[in-house]
């Protein structure tokens, strides 16, 4: 299915292009004027979504058996892709608990975190970078990304309430919907890089738009194909 040349151009918008659009959604949040948050298991589909085309066509096509495209033929893809997912969806129910703030530093982001804690939980208490809400059985660290200036709430200790954690979530979108931020200026490098992934891709199947059109009408209808259209 992928077995032609690195340079073809459906292998390389498959592979980078995902990596593009994230790059390109990634300094589109660091450009806004409002802090986002994303849950952990959020964040790492997301990234897991922009890798998927290079394993695609490195070692996905570089490792995957002959034996097993000769005999199941491009079902042979689907297994393989199906077998991506559950994996990812796998990990994402095995993380611990954990929010990521994209847009804000820590100092701006811990006077918020501490007055959301308060309604929630008269009991916290802090410990240097560390914060347990007993009430909500909730124990977490704050971890500051200083160069991309996120920051995540990464829980520790092994008891851990998920109904608590969402608690806390929602809270805190509540309050963070309120706030207002600069913009951060690495954004800038991070839309920028996106933009130039995409005009390179772009350059690439203008030199030969049929192949990329030959590409997506095989792939097309090979889909069709095993639908029994």
């Amino acid at each position: 299915m992928f077995g032609v040349s690195l340079m073809d151009p459906f292998r390389l918008t498959l592979a980078f292009g995902p990596v593009a659009m994230y790059l390109l959604l990634l300094g589109m949040i660091n450009l806004s004027r409002r802090p986002l948050m994303v849950s952990g298991g959020r964040d790492a589909a997301a990234l897991a979504l922009a890798i998927m085309g290079m394993l695609i066509v490195g070692p996905f096509d570089l490792f995957l058996p002959e034996a097993s495209v000769m005999h199941y033929g491009p079902k042979a893809w689907v297994m393989v892709l199906t077998f991506y997912g559950l994996c990812v969806a796998m990990g994402i129910l095995m993380m611990h608990p954990r929010l990521v703030i994209y847009n804000i530093s820590a100092d701006k982001l811990r006077p918020i975190l501490a007055e959301v804690v308060a309604g929630l939980d008269s009991d916290a208490r802090w410990a240097g970078d560390s914060l347990v809400l007993p009430n909500l059985q909730v124990q977490l660290s704050v971890d500051n990304f200083r160069i991309m200036r996120n920051v995540s709430l990464k829980s520790v200790g092994g008891s851990q309430d998920l109904h608590g954690w969402r608690r806390l979530e929602q809270g805190l979108a509540v309050a963070l919907s309120q706030e207002t931020v600069s913009r951060n200026p690495r954004g800038l490098s991070l839309f920028f890089s996106g933009l130039l992934i995409l005009s390179g891709l772009a350059m690439v199947i203008s030199r030969d738009p049929q192949a990329i059109t030959q590409s997506i009408f095989d792939l097309t209808e090979t889909v069709l194909k095993m639908l029994n259209l």
